[in-house]
């Protein structure tokens, strides 16, 4: 599952320096929302590694799907993610592959062990693995310095902040500190992100993706909101980044 970040590829060398190129393949579902420098370090990584790299698409954005899901995604529904990432995968995988001679390997960390747990209860019978899980462990700047290392410039996603490299600097499952980070660096792209938000509100009523809990009640919080906040008072939850797991239900 070759994801277009630095844990994918570091992980599909491993997988590689233990097992060797044949019969491996590097298959990457695209969103058609990425950054355009993803698809740069993806041809590069890919050819680092040695393996073909297979590319899929739904050919919907999130956006789309959300649409046509009647549905603005949150960190506990993922349409986009259970569409566009792990049952496009799954069908790939079905139609290529079996469980008895197959190992599927996803770019979790060390630190991501819990998140490996929950997806191999999901796809039973097949045996997924994650080889940075395992020792010897490696940081991300570690991973970094590897790239530099392999004369591979890093997606330019991570050199602006953002913690992974995913959807254009998006996601679903992202807090208010990921998206004020986005405002900050992307405002353009923001922009383009507030007012998907604010179309589908007119469809879908009183939902947005991110939640304010302030006061100890939670209600709903729109990038537009969040950015008029950010605005006039500078305030937001610096501590809540969210993450990005596509592979994870």
């Amino acid at each position: 599952m070759f994801s277009g970040g630095v844990c994918s590829w570091c992980a599909a060398k491993r997988v590689v320096e233990r097992h060797g190129t044949e019969g491996v393949t590097l298959l990457f579902a695209d969103t058609k929302m990425e950054d355009e420098d993803l698809y740069r370090f993806l041809e590069e990584a890919a050819t680092n590694v040695g393996a073909p790299l297979v590319k899929i698409a739904d050919g919907r954005t999130p956006w789309e799907v959300m649409r046509d899901e009647k549905i603005i995604g949150n960190s506990a529904i993922d349409p986009c993610s259970k569409l566009l990432k792990r049952k496009l995968l799954d069908r790939w995988r079905d139609e290529h592959c079996t469980p008895k001679d197959t190992v599927v390997y996803l770019g979790l960390n060390w630190d991501e062990d819990h998140r490996l747990h929950r997806v191999q209860a999901r796809v039973k019978p097949w045996r997924y693995e994650a080889p940075l899980v395992d020792a010897p462990q490696i940081s991300k700047a570690g991973m970094f310095d590897q790239l530099k290392h392999e004369g591979i410039a890093a997606p330019r996603l991570y050199a602006m902040g953002f913690p992974h490299n995913n959807c254009g600097g998006f996601c679903i499952k992202a807090g208010q500190a990921h998206f004020a980070h986005l405002l900050r660096v992307m405002p353009e792209r923001y922009a383009f992100h507030e007012a998907e938000e604010e179309a589908m509100r007119v469809l879908v009523g009183d939902h947005s993706i991110m939640r304010d809990r302030r006061g100890g009640k939670t209600t709903p919080l729109t990038m537009k909101q969040l950015r008029e906040r950010i605005q006039k008072q500078g305030e937001f939850d610096a501590f809540e980044w969210g993450g990005c797991g596509c592979a994870v239900e």
